[in-house]
């Protein structure tokens, strides 16, 4: 009998009425092993309705009360972490060790969570003027929501919802419907760690589900990671809504290779950040930009690696890459690699045939690496989300830059050197949100922010560290005035006030 995930609202599980669901597949079997409920509008209205009502009081709720239910959430999470790995691996299809790392890098948001008692701290000043003094805090929104992609079903929720309601907001959560069931095991360890019902809400669901989150008057914030189309369309929605927006889009990431780098750590790099999570992340280095006379040794020592590369179920050990998310997707990444020979590139390696014994069905694709590619073709514009690999070949340091800075996308970066010089310029004039010196994927840790620039990110404010505190909380400047006891009232003055 096929499994079904239903909503988490008010602090416990809440059956569909819509009478949708939508299919959940194991990508290594292609098999349906689930179905998720798809929410309704009334159902959308029932989720932000049980975090307004539970806004009236974790509103007001204690630094000192959140923090504590925060670390036995982070303690409840370590315990759980391959519980949450395996959802991930069941429903997503990456390797155990790939899903392991995702929760510990959500973990990390966790912990900043839990130290926001000095996050949230203010500022004050005293005698600006004559027993006056002036104040600024920070405070909470109210309800906010959190719309997630399917590449990281446990991860990017966590990116959001701890810093929210650490800052004293409440939460809707509309996951990924192709990936939902960590979602819902994340909300049920944290009212297993205290947090008040409806604090936390998890609602399933596809457009109908989102439209509702983008249009609900009660709503005050969207958190969206994304496709660039869906990320632009949240934002214009949600802001024309009057909602404050954070919606980080897709990707095209560069990785530049100076003639002087380290060829080697830089094939490593290459493979590792193209072909890692089956290239299902937005910060997957997906062009090498190879300057002067390197692209030909690069590329066969990139090929070299990539062939020794394991595929195979994530749940397997021997596993290095596991399958993609549906079967519609791996034959849309498989279609940018059949058409490259006439756009003009090279096929040195083409994964579209691969299969893996014993799971035929599964939804399989092999790495592939496309050599001088041009930057006219499909395989370089569009934003492919698989393991495809473009090498562009430049004659110089300038051209490489240039060649990258035209590119719509500005969400990660990297380049590869030992010219320190180099590299302090490239960090520079670099136009992407993300910079790695030697370090093909850059995802700052969690006291930093995350975050692109152009076609990456829509709205102002990047996602966790400073920025994520400031998303989900809005200042307030106080200017306070009380008389001395020893002084009589001094009348009416309706002139401006004075600071002297």
């Amino acid at each position: 009998m096929t499994k079904t995930v239903n909503h988490w609202i008010g602090g416990k599980t809440v059956e569909g009425t819509s009478g949708a669901y939508g299919p959940v597949t194991d990508p290594a079997t292609g098999a349906v092993t689930t179905q998720v409920a798809l929410a309704s509008t009334e159902e959308v209205d029932a989720a932000v309705a049980a975090a307004k009502a539970a806004y009236a009081t974790w509103g007001t709720s204690s630094l000192a009360q959140r923090t504590a239910i925060l670390f036995r959430y982070r303690a409840l999470l370590d315990a759980h972490r391959d519980d949450i790995a395996a959802l991930i691996t069941a429903e997503h299809g990456k390797v155990h060790s790939d899903a392991l790392g995702e929760v510990a890098r959500g973990l990390e948001i966790v912990e900043l969570a839990c130290g926001i008692t000095t996050q949230l701290k203010g500022e004050l000043s005293t005698q600006v003027s004559n027993r006056v003094d002036v104040s600024s805090i920070r405070q909470s929104l109210g309800v906010v929501a959190g719309i997630t992609p399917f590449n990281f079903p446990a991860m990017v929720p966590m990116w959001m919802f701890p810093l929210a309601i650490a800052c004293g907001n409440t939460f809707v959560l509309k996951p990924s419907e192709k990936d939902p069931s960590a979602a819902v095991l994340l909300a049920e360890l944290a009212s297993e760690a205290g947090l008040p019902d409806g604090v936390l809400n998890v609602l399933h669901g596809d457009k109908v589900a989102v439209d509702g989150l983008l249009n609900h008057p009660d709503v005050a914030a969207v958190s969206f990671v994304g496709s660039t189309p869906i990320a632009r369309y949240i934002h214009a929605t949600a802001s024309a809504n009057g909602k404050r927006v954070q919606a980080l889009g897709g990707a095209k990431n560069h990785m530049l290779v100076l003639p002087d780098a380290d060829l080697d750590a830089a094939a490593d790099a290459a493979v590792s950040a193209a072909y890692g999570s089956a290239g299902e992340r937005c910060m997957a280095i997906s062009a090498v930009v190879a300057v002067g006379a390197i692209g030909d040794e690069l590329v066969a020592k990139i090929r070299e690696r990539a062939e020794k590369i394991t595929i195979g179920p994530g749940n397997d050990p021997a596993s290095e890459m596991g399958p993609l998310i549906t079967a519609a997707h791996r034959d849309k990444v498989a279609s940018y690699v059949t058409g490259a020979a006439a756009q003009g590139a090279e096929v040195v390696l083409d994964g579209t045939g691969h299969t893996v014994e014993g799971f035929e069905n599964g939804h399989w694709i092999g790495l592939s690496l496309l050599d001088k590619v041009s930057t006219d073709s499909d395989a370089y514009r569009d934003e492919i989300f698989g393991p495809v690999l473009c090498v562009l070949r430049v004659e110089t340091y300038e051209d490489g830059v240039a060649l990258m800075n035209a590119s719509p996308f500005g969400n990660g970066t990297a380049i590869f050197t030992r010219d320190g010089g180099a590299a302090r310029r490239f960090q520079l004039e670099v136009e992407a949100g993300m910079v790695g010196v030697n370090v093909p994927i850059p995802v700052p840790v969690g006291y930093h922010s995350f975050g692109g620039w152009k076609d990456s990110l829509f709205g102002d404010h990047h996602i966790y560290g400073n920025d994520g505190v400031h998303f989900y909380t809005r200042g307030k400047v106080v200017t306070t005035r009380w008389p001395d006891p020893a002084d009589a009232p001094s009348g009416v003055d309706l002139g401006f006030p004075r600071n002297h």
